[in-house]
């Protein structure tokens, strides 16, 4: 925003960027929100984390009551796609659902005959996953839940030896990095080495570094991925992102959030200036629903944006994760599967992205 500010900012007007630290809370979202709207007087929200976190705001908060936009929601639960429950707010991930149908062809493509297991948070996170699976006809030899929370090295213990026992040669992960953690230092300490196979939740590096976890783990992990690396500086997003993070996040190493980020910003300011000169909350929702699915992205997939639809990114590529947590194209090159969250197929897209914009 500080760059798009430096170069004309939108039709001459500034964007603020007001931040709130909510702490994972569902509780302290709602509070915090109100803050945003009530005291602040925020004219959309931007980015809002978290599957519970948002439902618990949407509801207390009266979002589509009030009519304030929520914009690009940092979550795959495939219900904020209902565009009657949340009219103003749009999604900017691929949906749990979408996310699981991939793996699900991916595994047919590169894994079948292999006897497959799976870990998988037991809330709307990872029932949405599971639902896509079974509709996928994918069947699990070792199924797993666990509630969120409970992750720890013995229950990780546990799973390991439930995997081992039922000799899963491929395991997926539907779960957060806080799980991934254990699970995979765990695993490595037993010398259980499974294909693993981690859903894009469930294989941050920052994470696993953060938990003192070696990122040695994750070598030879496949994940489903939307974005370039943010070590590709072939991407011209990528290099874009990078020039201006040097400028403006001074001593901000570029990772992956900065990165998501950068491109939530980039789409809020291609929203702004879809709305017009004439700024209004409505107009502003309108533009998303007109224009939204031509946002340029550093995404690879198409926007799924319309008068009908809230979706926004549809598809991922597979990648394959090194001894240093950084991701290759799985095959050596991005190919693109992009789907639906309901009964759609499964297919390989040859989209193209829009050229990064000039100025932001």
């Amino acid at each position: 925003f500080k760059y798009v500010n430096d170069n004309g900012g939108v039709y001459g007007r500034k964007v603020t960027l007001i931040q709130k630290n909510d702490e994972y809370s569902p509780q302290l979202s709602i509070a915090k929100t109100n803050e945003l709207i009530l005291r602040d007087k925020v004219f959309a929200l931007v980015g809002p984390l978290g599957t519970a976190n948002f439902t618990a705001v949407h509801k207390s908060v009266g979002l589509a009551n009030r009519g304030v936009p929520s914009l690009f929601l940092n979550t795959g639960f495939s219900g904020f796609s209902n565009k009657k429950s949340y009219p103003s707010s749009f999604m900017i991930l691929p949906s749990y659902a979408m996310e699981a149908k991939i793996i699900a062809q991916f595994l047919k493509e590169n894994h079948a005959g292999k006897k497959l297991g799976i870990v998988y948070q037991n809330d709307e996170f990872g029932i949405d996953g599971m639902g896509a699976f079974k509709a996928a006809g994918t069947k699990f030899d070792v199924s797993i839940p666990y509630t969120s929370g409970t992750q720890s090295a013995a229950t990780a213990q546990t799973w390991v030896s439930q995997l081992a026992a039922g000799g899963a040669q491929v395991v997926v992960f539907f779960g957060v990095t806080s799980a991934t953690a254990p699970l995979l230092a765990v695993a490595a300490a037993a010398k259980y080495a499974p294909q693993w196979i981690l859903g894009s939740v469930g294989s941050d590096p920052l994470t696993l570094r953060a938990l003192g976890v070696p990122l040695a783990v994750l070598n030879g992990a496949q994940t489903p991925a939307g974005n370039p690396s943010p070590n590709d500086t072939s991407d011209e997003y990528v290099k874009q992102f990078q020039e201006i993070n040097t400028k403006y996040n001074a001593g901000t190493a570029f990772d992956d959030y900065v990165l998501q980020g950068m491109n939530v910003g980039l789409m809020t300011v291609q929203a702004l200036r879809a709305a017009g000169k004439n700024l209004t909350r409505k107009g502003l929702v309108r533009a998303m629903e007109t224009k939204g699915s031509t946002f340029a992205s550093v995404a690879y997939s198409p926007l799924g944006y319309s008068r009908t639809s809230n979706v926004g990114h549809t598809g991922y590529y597979m990648a394959v994760m090194d001894a240093n947590g950084d991701r290759k194209p799985f095959g050596g090159k991005v190919t693109l599967y992009t789907t639906d969250s309901g009964s759609g197929p499964v297919v390989v897209s040859t989209f193209k992205r829009p050229a990064m914009p000039a100025k932001g």
